[in-house]
């Protein structure tokens, strides 16, 4: 079987794993920095970027001492090679570029979104191409009809800022910790989803596209004019509504997709999978989410990619370029009206 050491560190997650494509998770070495950022409501790009130089390196080594083996039985070095925290990509990408020539091995540079995108086939065995897959987390909202390794045509963006972004901006606002996403989540157990009106942007428009910034900006004006709770509740009924709304209309452009499939952070959202998974059925398909934590960011999901890449023949090399920005679909035309970030 082939093995691949996969390496991940776009974000405040330091982690290490290696992978076959036998879809065996020989070892997997995270480490997370909640803690430091926790003062901050937020990540802070230098701090995430120091505390990957400090973990990376004992994370490979613990990870390939749990495997059993040594560099020289891993067959290819496979490293987020961005989009992220261009600090955090570098040290990861550096990093992997070494341990490819010291070894003798082949790199493998992995687009992280990539990575989201095929991780669920690490979990499914059965999940085959082409399948419409939502892309939701921190940074990206996405739909993409997945045809195949590398072969990505996005259905829909977000126009100003994602999901995950909102969540984590509503915690903050709300002074519920972090990291956002679980805070809001546990605080919405507790709360009333019809009690605070809120906008569902662009629900019902004709393109599949997202928009969050407008929520946000709803969840700051009505704080402390009702209970954390019910604008958590609230808030997350909200995104939910827009997410299944805007898959719903994605769903009549994916042509010959096999499942339904959802990935990224804040895919281990219950209630997010939830109501697509009830989406799923109504219409049919399979529904596919990955284990809870294979959403959030780690390195078996930078490791199956790579190994997904090196059975195609794909490898990159030495001179690859860390990038803060790299869109699945570089073809794909640009959404009226959005910024940078879609």
């Amino acid at each position: 079987m082939t093995l691949i050491l996969g390496l991940e560190s776009s974000c405040d997650e330091t982690a290490a794993a290696l992978v076959s494509d036998g879809r065996v998770i020989a070892a997997h070495k995270l480490a997370r920095q909640d803690a430091a950022h926790r003062p901050y409501g937020g990540v802070v790009p230098e701090i995430a970027a120091r505390a990957h130089v400090e973990m990376l390196a004992p994370l490979v080594e613990q990870a390939l001492a749990e495997a059993g083996v040594t560099l020289a039985d891993v067959d290819a070095i496979a490293a987020t090679a961005g989009p992220g925290l261009i600090g955090g990509v570098m040290v990861g990408l550096v990093t992997g570029k070494a341990l490819a020539l010291a070894s003798g091995k082949p790199l493998i540079a992995v687009n992280h979104l990539e990575g989201h995108a095929l991780s669920p086939r690490l979990a499914d065995a059965e999940l085959e191409f082409p399948y419409l897959l939502l892309l939701v987390s921190g940074g990206h909202c996405q739909l993409l009809l997945v045809e195949g390794v590398g072969a990505y045509r996005r259905l829909a963006t977000t126009i100003d800022d994602a999901a995950g972004e909102a969540f984590d901006k509503t915690a903050k606002l709300l002074g519920l910790g972090f990291p956002g996403g679980p805070a809001v989540e546990a605080a919405a157990e507790q709360g009333d989803a019809k009690a605070v009106p809120l906008p569902r942007p662009l629900l019902g428009s004709p393109e599949p596209h997202f928009s969050f910034a407008g929520l946000k900006s709803a969840v700051a004006r009505i704080v402390g004019q009702y209970r954390a709770e019910d604008i958590a509740a609230s808030f997350q009924q909200a995104v939910i509504d827009c997410l299944v709304d805007r898959t719903r209309r994605a769903l009549g452009l994916a042509d010959g997709a096999t499942a339904l499939v959802v990935a990224g952070g804040v895919a281990a959202n219950r209630s997010v999978r939830g109501a697509l998974e009830r989406l799923a059925a109504e219409n049919g398909l399979r529904f596919v989410a990955p284990p809870l934590w294979l959403c959030t960011d780690n390195a078996a999901m930078i490791a199956w990619a790579g190994a997904e890449r090196f059975a195609a023949g794909l490898e990159d090399p030495l001179d690859t370029p860390a990038r803060a920005r790299w869109p699945l679909d570089p073809d794909a035309e640009k959404v009226r009206g959005a910024g940078v970030k879609a």
